[in-house]
């Protein structure tokens, strides 16, 4: 079993998870609601959001917020900041899981479509969520941002992919230099994710892990922006270690 954050207590913050029903992603939802957050996730159809509940068994009690959404452009995602903030009455933390994989061409192989998918897409859904949550997020609450690995060097013939994570990873970095402490904003960059779909190997972080982290770092309000690499077990170590995990 994966040891949960000790002194995490979240309830009643209320908590954007925008790409929560992903593999990734439900072990950030898992966390919070373990911790006690009253938790929103945006699906894409309500037949999502009745198989993710079922997954979630126990978890996914009243304080589960699923709602059928498409936070993926400015408007979007505008709308889904201001009805959470209408219903729950405001927005503590953030973890934005959003992503996905590409692969098969070199980049002077790659055609629009691909462009558009694979970056301009999934790039312009998390600068959408952070210019829609920011301006309402509580003073001291947290933005996190989950990339891989490939945000920090090339993976041949996924170019798309090292591209959009390098971006979105110098967005936190862009972040925390203007939030100028009024907010905290993390990037988790994971190596490969054990997940409930994928069993992975021994040294992998696991999805559960990664949302014990990122409850960890939502609750230890002097802890201030930072990036958190996940990729080695010593990575993981450090980073149970520096949240003070038990």
């Amino acid at each position: 079993m994966v040891q949960q954050f000790a002194n995490a207590d979240l309830a009643g913050r209320r908590v954007l998870i925008p790409g929560g029903t992903g593999a990734v992603g439900e072990g950030v939802v898992r966390a919070y609601l373990a911790a006690g957050a009253e938790v929103v996730v945006p699906t894409r159809t309500p037949e999502r959001a009745e198989e993710f509940r079922s997954i979630l068994g126990e978890l996914g009690s009243d304080r589960l917020h699923l709602v059928v959404h498409d936070y993926t452009t400015f408007a979007g995602a505008d709308d889904l900041a201001e009805q959470m903030v209408s219903n729950l009455g405001g927005i503590d933390d953030v973890v934005a899981p959003i992503g996905g994989w590409w692969a098969g061409k070199r980049l002077w192989e790659i055609d629009e479509a691909d462009w558009t998918s694979a970056f301009v897409s999934l790039a312009t859904a998390h600068m959408a969520v952070a210019r829609a949550v920011i301006p309402r997020l509580i003073r001291g609450g947290s933005y996190t941002v989950i990339v891989g690995a490939s945000a920090s060097w090339p993976v041949p013939s996924s170019g798309l992919v090292s591209m959009e994570q390098s971006a979105v990873l110098m967005m936190q970095q862009v972040l925390v230099a203007e939030l100028e402490g009024s907010h905290r904003a993390f990037a988790l960059v994971l190596g490969p994710v054990s997940t409930r779909s994928v069993a992975g190997e021994p040294d992998w972080v696991t999805s559960a892990q990664v949302g014990t982290i990122a409850v960890g770092l939502a609750a230890d309000a002097s802890r201030p922006g930072d990036v958190i690499r996940l990729t080695t077990p010593d990575d993981i170590a450090a980073a149970l270690t520096l949240a003070e995990f038990s």
